[in-house]
C-alpha cells in the first residue's frame, strides 16, 4: 500500500468516479490510476469499485470506509509535513480562516491587522460563506480555522471552542416611530415589515424562536447573508431591520439609527471550530488567542487532546 494510491482513491471520490478528470488532475494517465487502483483492491482483498467495464459507476460498502480511511490518512501525512515546515520556518506559511461576512467585516479587522503585522510572512486568507459552507472547509482540510456562530456544532468532527457572546440591535430610519418607544418590544417590532438574515446565519433561529414563544408571527419580508446589505435596504425604506450589535456603526450608518434589542433575544455565542485531525501550527495558536485572549495555547491544545468540553460556557 501507498500514499500514491490513496491519493488517486482520494481524487476519483472528489472527480465524482471520473477517472479522466482524476488523471488530468493528478497529472498521470488513466490506465495508470486503474491499474494501481487494481492493485490496491488485490492488496486488501476487496473491490473499492463497482464497475461496467472500464468505467467505474459505484462506490461499494467496504469502499466508502477505505476511502474515508485513506483520506484520514492523506490528511495526517500533510500534518507530517506541516511539522517539519514548522520546525523549519516558524513564522512563514499558509493560514486560511472561513467565516461569514459579518465576522470578516466587523469581528476579525484588527485581529488580522496585529496578525499580519507580528506574522508578515505568513498567506492570510478568507474565506466566506455561511456557517455550514465554513464547517464544511475545515471538515474537508481546505480552511483551518472556522469562525460562525451557527451550525459548526453539528460537525463531530470539530472541536469547537466558544469566543464571545453577541447579540442584536433594531436599525431604524431617523424618525422613526419605534425610536420614541420608551422600552422596545416583539409586539412593537412585528407591526413592520422585517429585513434581517438568512436562515442559516447569525441567530436567525434565536430570532424565530422569539416571536413564536410570544404568539407572533413577524412579516420578514426579506431576508440576506450580509449586514450591509440588510442595511441598505433599510435606509431604501423596505422595512425595519434586526441585525447582530457589532454589525451597526454610528459613525459609518448616519442614515440610520440602532436600538439595543439584546432583553429580546438569547445571546448567541461565537466559536472557533478546528478540524480534530489538523495539526495546528504555532501562528494558528496565536491567532485564536488574538481573537478570543481566554483561549489561549494551553486551553487549545487540551482541547486538540480531547481534555476539554468543547461545548462549554466561557466567560465573557
Amino acid at each position: 500500500m501507498r500514499l500514491q494510491q490513496l491519493r488517486f482513491l482520494s481524487e476519483i471520490n472528489r472527480q465524482n468516479l471520473n477517472l479522466s478528470k482524476a488523471a488530468e488532475s493528478l497529472h498521470t494517465s488513466q490506465p495508470g490510476i486503474s491499474k494501481q487502483i487494481q492493485l490496491l483492491e488485490n492488496e486488501l482483498g476487496v473491490d473499492i469499485f463497482v464497475r461496467n467495464g472500464k468505467r467505474i459507476v459505484k462506490i461499494t460498502p467496504p469502499g466508502k470506509a477505505i476511502i474515508e480511511i485513506a483520506e484520514r490518512m492523506l490528511r495526517d501525512a500533510e500534518n507530517l509535513k506541516s511539522v517539519g515546515r514548522e520546525f523549519n520556518n516558524q513564522a512563514s506559511g499558509t493560514l486560511t480562516i472561513a467565516t461569514t461576512h459579518t465576522q470578516a467585516r466587523y469581528a476579525l479587522p484588527p485581529v488580522i491587522k496585529r496578525f499580519t503585522e507580528r506574522y508578515p510572512n505568513v498567506k492570510l486568507t478568507l474565506r466566506q460563506g455561511n456557517p455550514i459552507q465554513i464547517a464544511t472547509l475545515v471538515s474537508s482540510g481546505e480552511a483551518d480555522l472556522a469562525i460562525a456562530t451557527e451550525a459548526i456544532e453539528l460537525f463531530q468532527d470539530l472541536i469547537m471552542l466558544p469566543c464571545y457572546q453577541w447579540n442584536r440591535c433594531v436599525v431604524v430610519p431617523p424618525n422613526h416611530p419605534l425610536l420614541d418607544n420608551p422600552i422596545l418590544s416583539l409586539e412593537s417590532i412585528a407591526q413592520y415589515p422585517i429585513v434581517t438574515y438568512d436562515f442559516a446565519f447569525t441567530g436567525r433561529s434565536k430570532i424565530n424562536r422569539a416571536f413564536e414563544a410570544r404568539g407572533l408571527n413577524p412579516n420578514v419580508v426579506l431576508t440576506a447573508i450580509d449586514s450591509d446589505v440588510i442595511k441598505t435596504y433599510v435606509e431604501l425604506g423596505l422595512g425595519i431591520g434586526i441585525l447582530a450589535n457589532m454589525a451597526f456603526d454610528a459613525s459609518r450608518d448616519q442614515q440610520l439609527r440602532s436600538i439595543d434589542a439584546s432583553h429580546l433575544f438569547e445571546p448567541s455565542t461565537t466559536r472557533v471550530g478546528i478540524s480534530r485531525n489538523s495539526y495546528i501550527r504555532g501562528y494558528s495558536y496565536d491567532f485564536i488567542e488574538m481573537f478570543a485572549p481566554h483561549l489561549t495555547h494551553e486551553i487549545v491544545k487540551s482541547a486538540m487532546k480531547g481534555k476539554a468540553q468543547q461545548n462549554q460556557t466561557a466567560s465573557f
